[in-house]
């Protein structure tokens, strides 16, 4: 194959046929095709786009590049989540136990922090002893025997996407969306679902942070899980602020435990139910978004959804203990409490700022074999459109050293904008719902609904 003339082709607004993504991804995955030939291609992409022939032949590729989970048999349906990334984004960790209780297996394949965002990988690995590192055949076993699996990527599952995902990063086109697409959905579809449910992140803490691009990239995603027998739902969700009130990995896994517990804040409760409805309706649990919101809120009240919890803790190595006792995880000690410098009212608190320190701190990782930190962080008491006096408690920084507490200290600073005249409201918390129909906007307007 003579990957100069591809390169060539796309370069200038050409096309490549299926066959010869194949070709091209297959000698990529052995190594017969050099990293210098594939940065070149990524760009022109980047620069020209692709056809939907050409994603949905690059996306087949990656999935061939590597095993799938085989549920032949298996008769429960299996319905995944994905998000594109944000800041206090804990919602998996009360997502994936609540929507097994309710009667829906998930095999749930998640990533460790990226740039400003976080990890699930990460939080769930700031429980003692918790093992994301499952094989195909464990993670067959644990979805087959307690409804649920909670993974990182595993060295067999579309191998081709882990060479290019390291490259695009080098070659700066990690955001093209055809590259996203691609990457996300070769995974999941490699899963064995019979349903996906994407949270798009729009805001200034998303990847995409424009609206126009966040429906883009779930239209992109909707279109090739669909076409491969997949049903697949977005819900565009706001990250231009951080979701609940934790940020950083010890401590969004405490407020996942008390969310589970039913002690969890407004934001995160509205957003992880809504995803759990979506993931119920698809795998027919409920054709009622009203029944299925019953039946999670009821797995919540009861404690099913943190006994489900603590089955996946206790099948993956991990101290199921910490489910009630969930301030036994440990976190930064060098702590401060930030305060109000003035009256007002919050206008902004900027969640990449917050998520930039985390990883400043410690916490996030700004090399791939960066040891991290798992007790960094912030918890923010105050949340956009709040009305603070001077000297209430906007929020408290956790630090492992003096060092890293100043740094949060200056961060929470400037990271959250208070003005004296009421500002205008935040992003809808979930502001469309997008299918292969399109996109419908919402009506979940505050953190309050």
């Amino acid at each position: 194959m003579l990957v100069t003339t591809l390169i060539e082709r796309k370069r200038d607004g050409g096309e490549l046929r299926p066959d010869e993504w194949s070709q091209l991804i297959a000698e990529y995955t052995r190594g017969s095709v050099e990293d210098y030939h594939l940065a070149a291609l990524l760009m022109a992409v980047y620069l020209n786009g692709m056809t939907p022939a050409e994603l949905g032949a690059l996306t087949d590729a990656m999935i061939r590049s590597g095993a799938r989970l085989d549920f032949t048999g298996h008769v429960v349906p299996r319905i995944d989540k994905h998000s594109t990334g944000g800041v206090g984004d804990k919602v998996s960790l009360v997502l994936a136990p609540l929507a097994a209780s309710c009667g829906v297996a998930v095999p749930m394949m998640s990533g460790r922090g990226l740039g400003h965002t976080g990890g699930t990988l990460d939080k769930l690995e700031s429980i003692p002893g918790f093992r994301t590192k499952l094989t195909l055949d464990e993670a067959k076993r644990l979805v087959t025997k307690i409804g649920v699996a909670m993974m990182g990527q595993t060295p067999e599952i579309a191998p081709a996407d882990r060479k290019l995902y390291a490259l695009r990063d080098a070659t700066a086109t990690v955001e093209a969306i055809p590259l996203i697409a691609a990457s996300i959905m070769s995974k999941k579809l490699a899963e064995g679902l019979n349903g996906l449910v994407l949270d798009v992140k729009r805001g200034s803490g998303a990847f995409l942070p424009e609206l126009e691009r966040g429906i883009e990239l779930a239209s992109t995603m909707i279109a090739l899980g669909e076409e491969r027998g997949c049903p697949t739902v977005a819900l565009l969700t706001a990250m231009d602020r951080p979701l609940g009130h934790a940020c950083g990995n010890a401590l969004e896994t405490r407020e996942a435990l008390r969310a589970l517990r039913g002690e969890g804040p407004a934001d995160l409760m509205e957003v992880t139910y809504a995803l759990t409805v979506e993931m119920l309706l698809l795998g027919d649990v409920s054709d009622d978004p009203v029944a299925a919101r019953a039946l999670a809120e009821s797995a919540i009240a009861s404690g099913r959804a943190a006994e489900k919890f603590r089955e996946i803790v206790a099948a993956q190595g991990g101290d199921p203990g910490v489910v009630d006792a969930p301030r036994t995880l440990a976190v930064g000690t060098h702590t401060h409490v930030v305060e109000s410098t003035k009256a007002g009212y919050v206008a902004q608190i900027e969640p990449r700022a917050i998520g930039k320190a985390i990883v400043a701190m410690g916490g996030g990782r700004q090399r791939v074999e960066d040891e991290i930190d798992h007790g960094v962080g912030f918890v923010i008491d105050a949340k956009p459109g709040d009305r603070v006096e001077r000297g209430q408690a906007l929020g408290t920084v956790f630090g492992r050293d003096v060092q890293t507490r100043d740094l949060g200290i200056r961060t929470l600073i400037d990271a959250i904008t208070i003005v004296e005249q009421e500002p205008d409201p935040p992003l809808p918390l979930i502001s469309h719902r997008v299918t292969r129909e399109g996109a419908v906007a919402t009506a979940v307007r505050s953190d309050e609904q």
